[in-house]
């Protein structure tokens, strides 16, 4: 769209679905064509602007003013806010429009008032794709006349004029265009009044409630004014709501001697989505180089049969358009897509952009990479740190638009062998502008694609990511272990502004974080990090073996020791102390009740210990209440007192309301706001509950 026609709000519909005669079309167009004719192109200017005397600003979902799109799930309702205002004392009404981009009609949702010139409107976006977001405001000359002239006639005074004045007001409705609908209603009513003397009984004409919501509907919007178009993508809900469980495929075999093949991981799918997870993730899948190939523990002196780091991607049998032959062929791989769709999961590939030294594109594409003055390559390195078997693509100089085309149809490649979710390795190592152009550049063709950014770095740099496309961000909650620590970070990521367009996968590990949190506190401390991945976020994710707590560290590291990076492991999912009936009761939890469907809802309350952190989430409309209590000391047993929120219902502090808990499944009622509870470590440091208000549906 260009700016022209950005500002230029036509054909908008009265209805949310779309349906119906344009109601604005005439309005709008009248407006921007003020000044036309005889006035000069000042006089012109001067006209429009004193037309547009509404203000509206402080859009909730204006991003950098309007440079990047707010992200919202399509099918969910979203509320959308704006401050709408306007000189002297006058009544004004408001609407939100929203069209797909590429459609021509707009549809429309009138705006409710909140507070302090804040107005709303919840909507909901219908399809996984691209849209235009806007605002309409005017002043409602008869709201205006009706609150001014019920003041006078309960004063006693007389009010013949202001009658013929409103009279004058339906009359102008009826000669606008957006009154058919209305039009025999105000015919009727001016009729009627006309043939009545009294003042009060045409007042009460007049001023009738069903006259009132017509002209609400139909009447005339003075000094319509009308924001600029704001882009808003609407992802489908896998983007907000997700349960990813990251594997190795080389290592599902069972047998550290025999590497691991697709059909391997097609044995372990009905496994995985017993434990309650929807997308399964791998590392790089393709041919791992030979040339300075890694040993066990990332030595630099491999043994003949060590496999190397699957991120030192490419080699005589090909790059990143291959597949490790190891694993299996392509039509393996196609089973096992088809055979994890069977079981309800959805695969998510590693997009990592670096090569082996032995990458094909080295050659075929030298101007691609950085070469040092001796004429060899340069090694990735993170000085003091060097990765000799890896080497970086460059993006600029000879590598534009060449690399960019290649990386873009490589994803495209994938998508077309049926995957859609990429976790993308390092994302902030690589231009800002190359993110955007290539994740705009895939949705064009297939909007239902998903980005996950695996960027730890500064605030900044996370958030700029999640601007320019990716619709999930790995996050600081890995490190995030004390009360006030997390109650700070989620209040930040859930009602600041990034809420509307960065939405954090809390993985609680990866083969890369071996968190200390995790090294020191034992199956207790497993417990507690999945009980808040899987309740605080919507988006979380486990490296497998944190089912049964494996937590060996290379000494003084946040690394695993013998780290499946470096080689082949098999894994005992069943030996004693593992964790999985928590983690399969937690998925539960997640996909049964639709308040867990939504980050943003989320609420912390008051817990009086410092050492258990104490929230809640509701569904929109509030029949699903869940809250959550979670013991942050794994070693010892914490006893609290703690807040019902009854107020969320409604009710008095002296209130009983009906509480189901959710880990044994029992009903009692919680009498008063204050209760008591204890969580101990060595049991469960961790409680669930539903509330339910009275009156609402069980």
């Amino acid at each position: 769209m260009n700016e022209a026609n950005r500002g230029l709000l036509v054909a908008v519909q009265d209805t949310p679905t779309g349906a119906g005669t344009s109601r604005s079309q005439q309005d709008i167009a009248r407006a921007e064509g003020l000044g036309a004719g005889s006035a000069t192109p000042s006089e012109a200017r001067l006209r429009h602007l004193a037309e547009s005397r509404i203000a509206i600003e402080g859009i909730s979902i204006e991003i950098d003013g309007g440079r990047f799109p707010a992200k919202v799930v399509a099918g969910m309702p979203v509320a959308i806010e704006a401050d709408i205002f306007s000189d002297g004392h006058d009544s004004i009404d408001a609407a939100l429009v929203w069209r797909k981009c590429g459609e021509d009609a707009f549809s429309e949702a009138r705006m409710q008032f909140l507070v302090n010139d804040r107005w709303t409107a919840t909507v909901s976006l219908p399809e996984n794709a691209a849209y235009e977001v806007g605002f309409l405001a005017w002043r409602d000359l008869f709201a205006t006349w009706r609150k001014e002239v019920s003041k006078k006639f309960a004063a006693g005074q007389r009010i013949g004029l202001e009658l013929e004045e409103g009279r004058r007001l339906i009359a102008d409705a009826i000669a606008g265009d957006g009154a058919e609908e209305h039009r025999t209603l105000f015919e009727r009513l001016l009729q009627r009044d006309a043939g009545a003397q009294d003042e009060g009984e045409r007042f009460a004409h007049l001023n009738a409630p069903d006259v009132a919501a017509a002209m609400e509907r139909s009447g005339p919007r003075t000094h319509l004014t009308r924001s600029k178009l704001l882009p808003v993508f609407a992802d489908r809900e896998a983007a907000a709501f997700s349960a990813w469980y990251e594997i190795f495929p080389r290592s599902q075999s069972g047998d550290v001697a025999r590497h691991g093949t697709f059909d391997d991981v097609i044995a372990r799918l009905p496994y995985i989505r017993d434990l309650g997870f929807d997308v399964l993730y791998f590392p790089p899948i393709h041919p791992i180089g030979a040339v300075n190939r890694k040993g066990r523990n990332n030595t630099l002196t491999p043994g003949p049969d060590d496999p190397g780091s699957p991120y030192a991607i490419g080699s005589e049998a090909g790059g990143h358009d291959a597949l490790h032959p190891e694993l299996g062929t392509f039509d393996d791989f196609a089973r096992l897509v088809e055979a994890a769709k069977e079981h309800g999961l959805e695969l998510a590939l590693d997009f990592a952009i670096q090569c082996a030294p032995d990458h094909p594109w080295i050659k075929e594409h030298p101007e691609w990479f950085d070469w040092r003055p001796d004429g060899t390559i340069k090694f990735a390195e993170n000085p003091p740190k060097k990765y000799e078997d890896i080497v970086n693509v460059h993006f600029y100089r000879e590598a534009i638009p060449s690399l960019w085309y290649a990386l873009r149809d490589v994803v495209l490649f994938w998508v077309g062998k049926g995957v859609k979710i990429f976790r993308v390795d390092n994302p902030h190592t690589k231009p800002f502008p190359f993110w955007e152009w290539m994740i705009g550049e895939v949705r064009a063709e297939h909007p239902d694609t998903i980005f996950l950014a695996e960027a730890f770095t500064r605030p900044k740099v996370m958030k700029r990511l999640a601007k320019v496309g990716f619709a999930q961000s790995y996050s600081y909650f890995t490190w995030r272990n004390g009360k006030q620590e997390l109650t700070d970070y989620l209040t930040e990521l859930t009602t600041e502004e990034c809420r509307h367009y960065m939405r954090p996968n809390f993985f609680a590990n990866t083969p890369d974080i071996n968190p200390v949190y995790l090294q020191t506190s034992g199956r207790p401390g497993f417990r507690v990090r999945a009980a808040l991945a899987s309740t605080l976020g919507g988006n979380y994710g486990l490296y497998n073996g944190f089912e049964i707590c494996d937590s060996a560290p290379v000494p003084g590291k946040e690394d695993y020791l013998n780290s499946e990076k470096y080689e082949i492991r098999a894994w005992d999912m069943d030996q004693p102390g593992h964790i999985k009936d928590d983690i399969r009761l937690l998925n539960h939890i997640r996909r049964s009740h639709p308040a867990m469907r939504d980050f943003t809802n989320l609420r912390f309350y008051n817990a009086v210990n410092d050492n258990v952190l104490y929230y809640g989430k509701a569904s929109e409309d509030g029949s699903d209440f869940l809250l959550f209590h979670v013991n942050l000391d794994p070693h010892n047993r914490q006893e609290f007192q703690f807040e019902v929120p009854l107020w969320e219902f409604g009710l008095p502090d002296d209130a009983s309301i009906e509480v189901e808990d959710l880990l044994n499944g029992n009903r009692f009622t919680w009498h008063g706001k204050w209760q008591g509870l204890d969580l101990d470590p060595t049991t469960r440091p961790y409680a669930a509950w539903q509330l339910f208000a009275p009156g609402v549906p069980r």
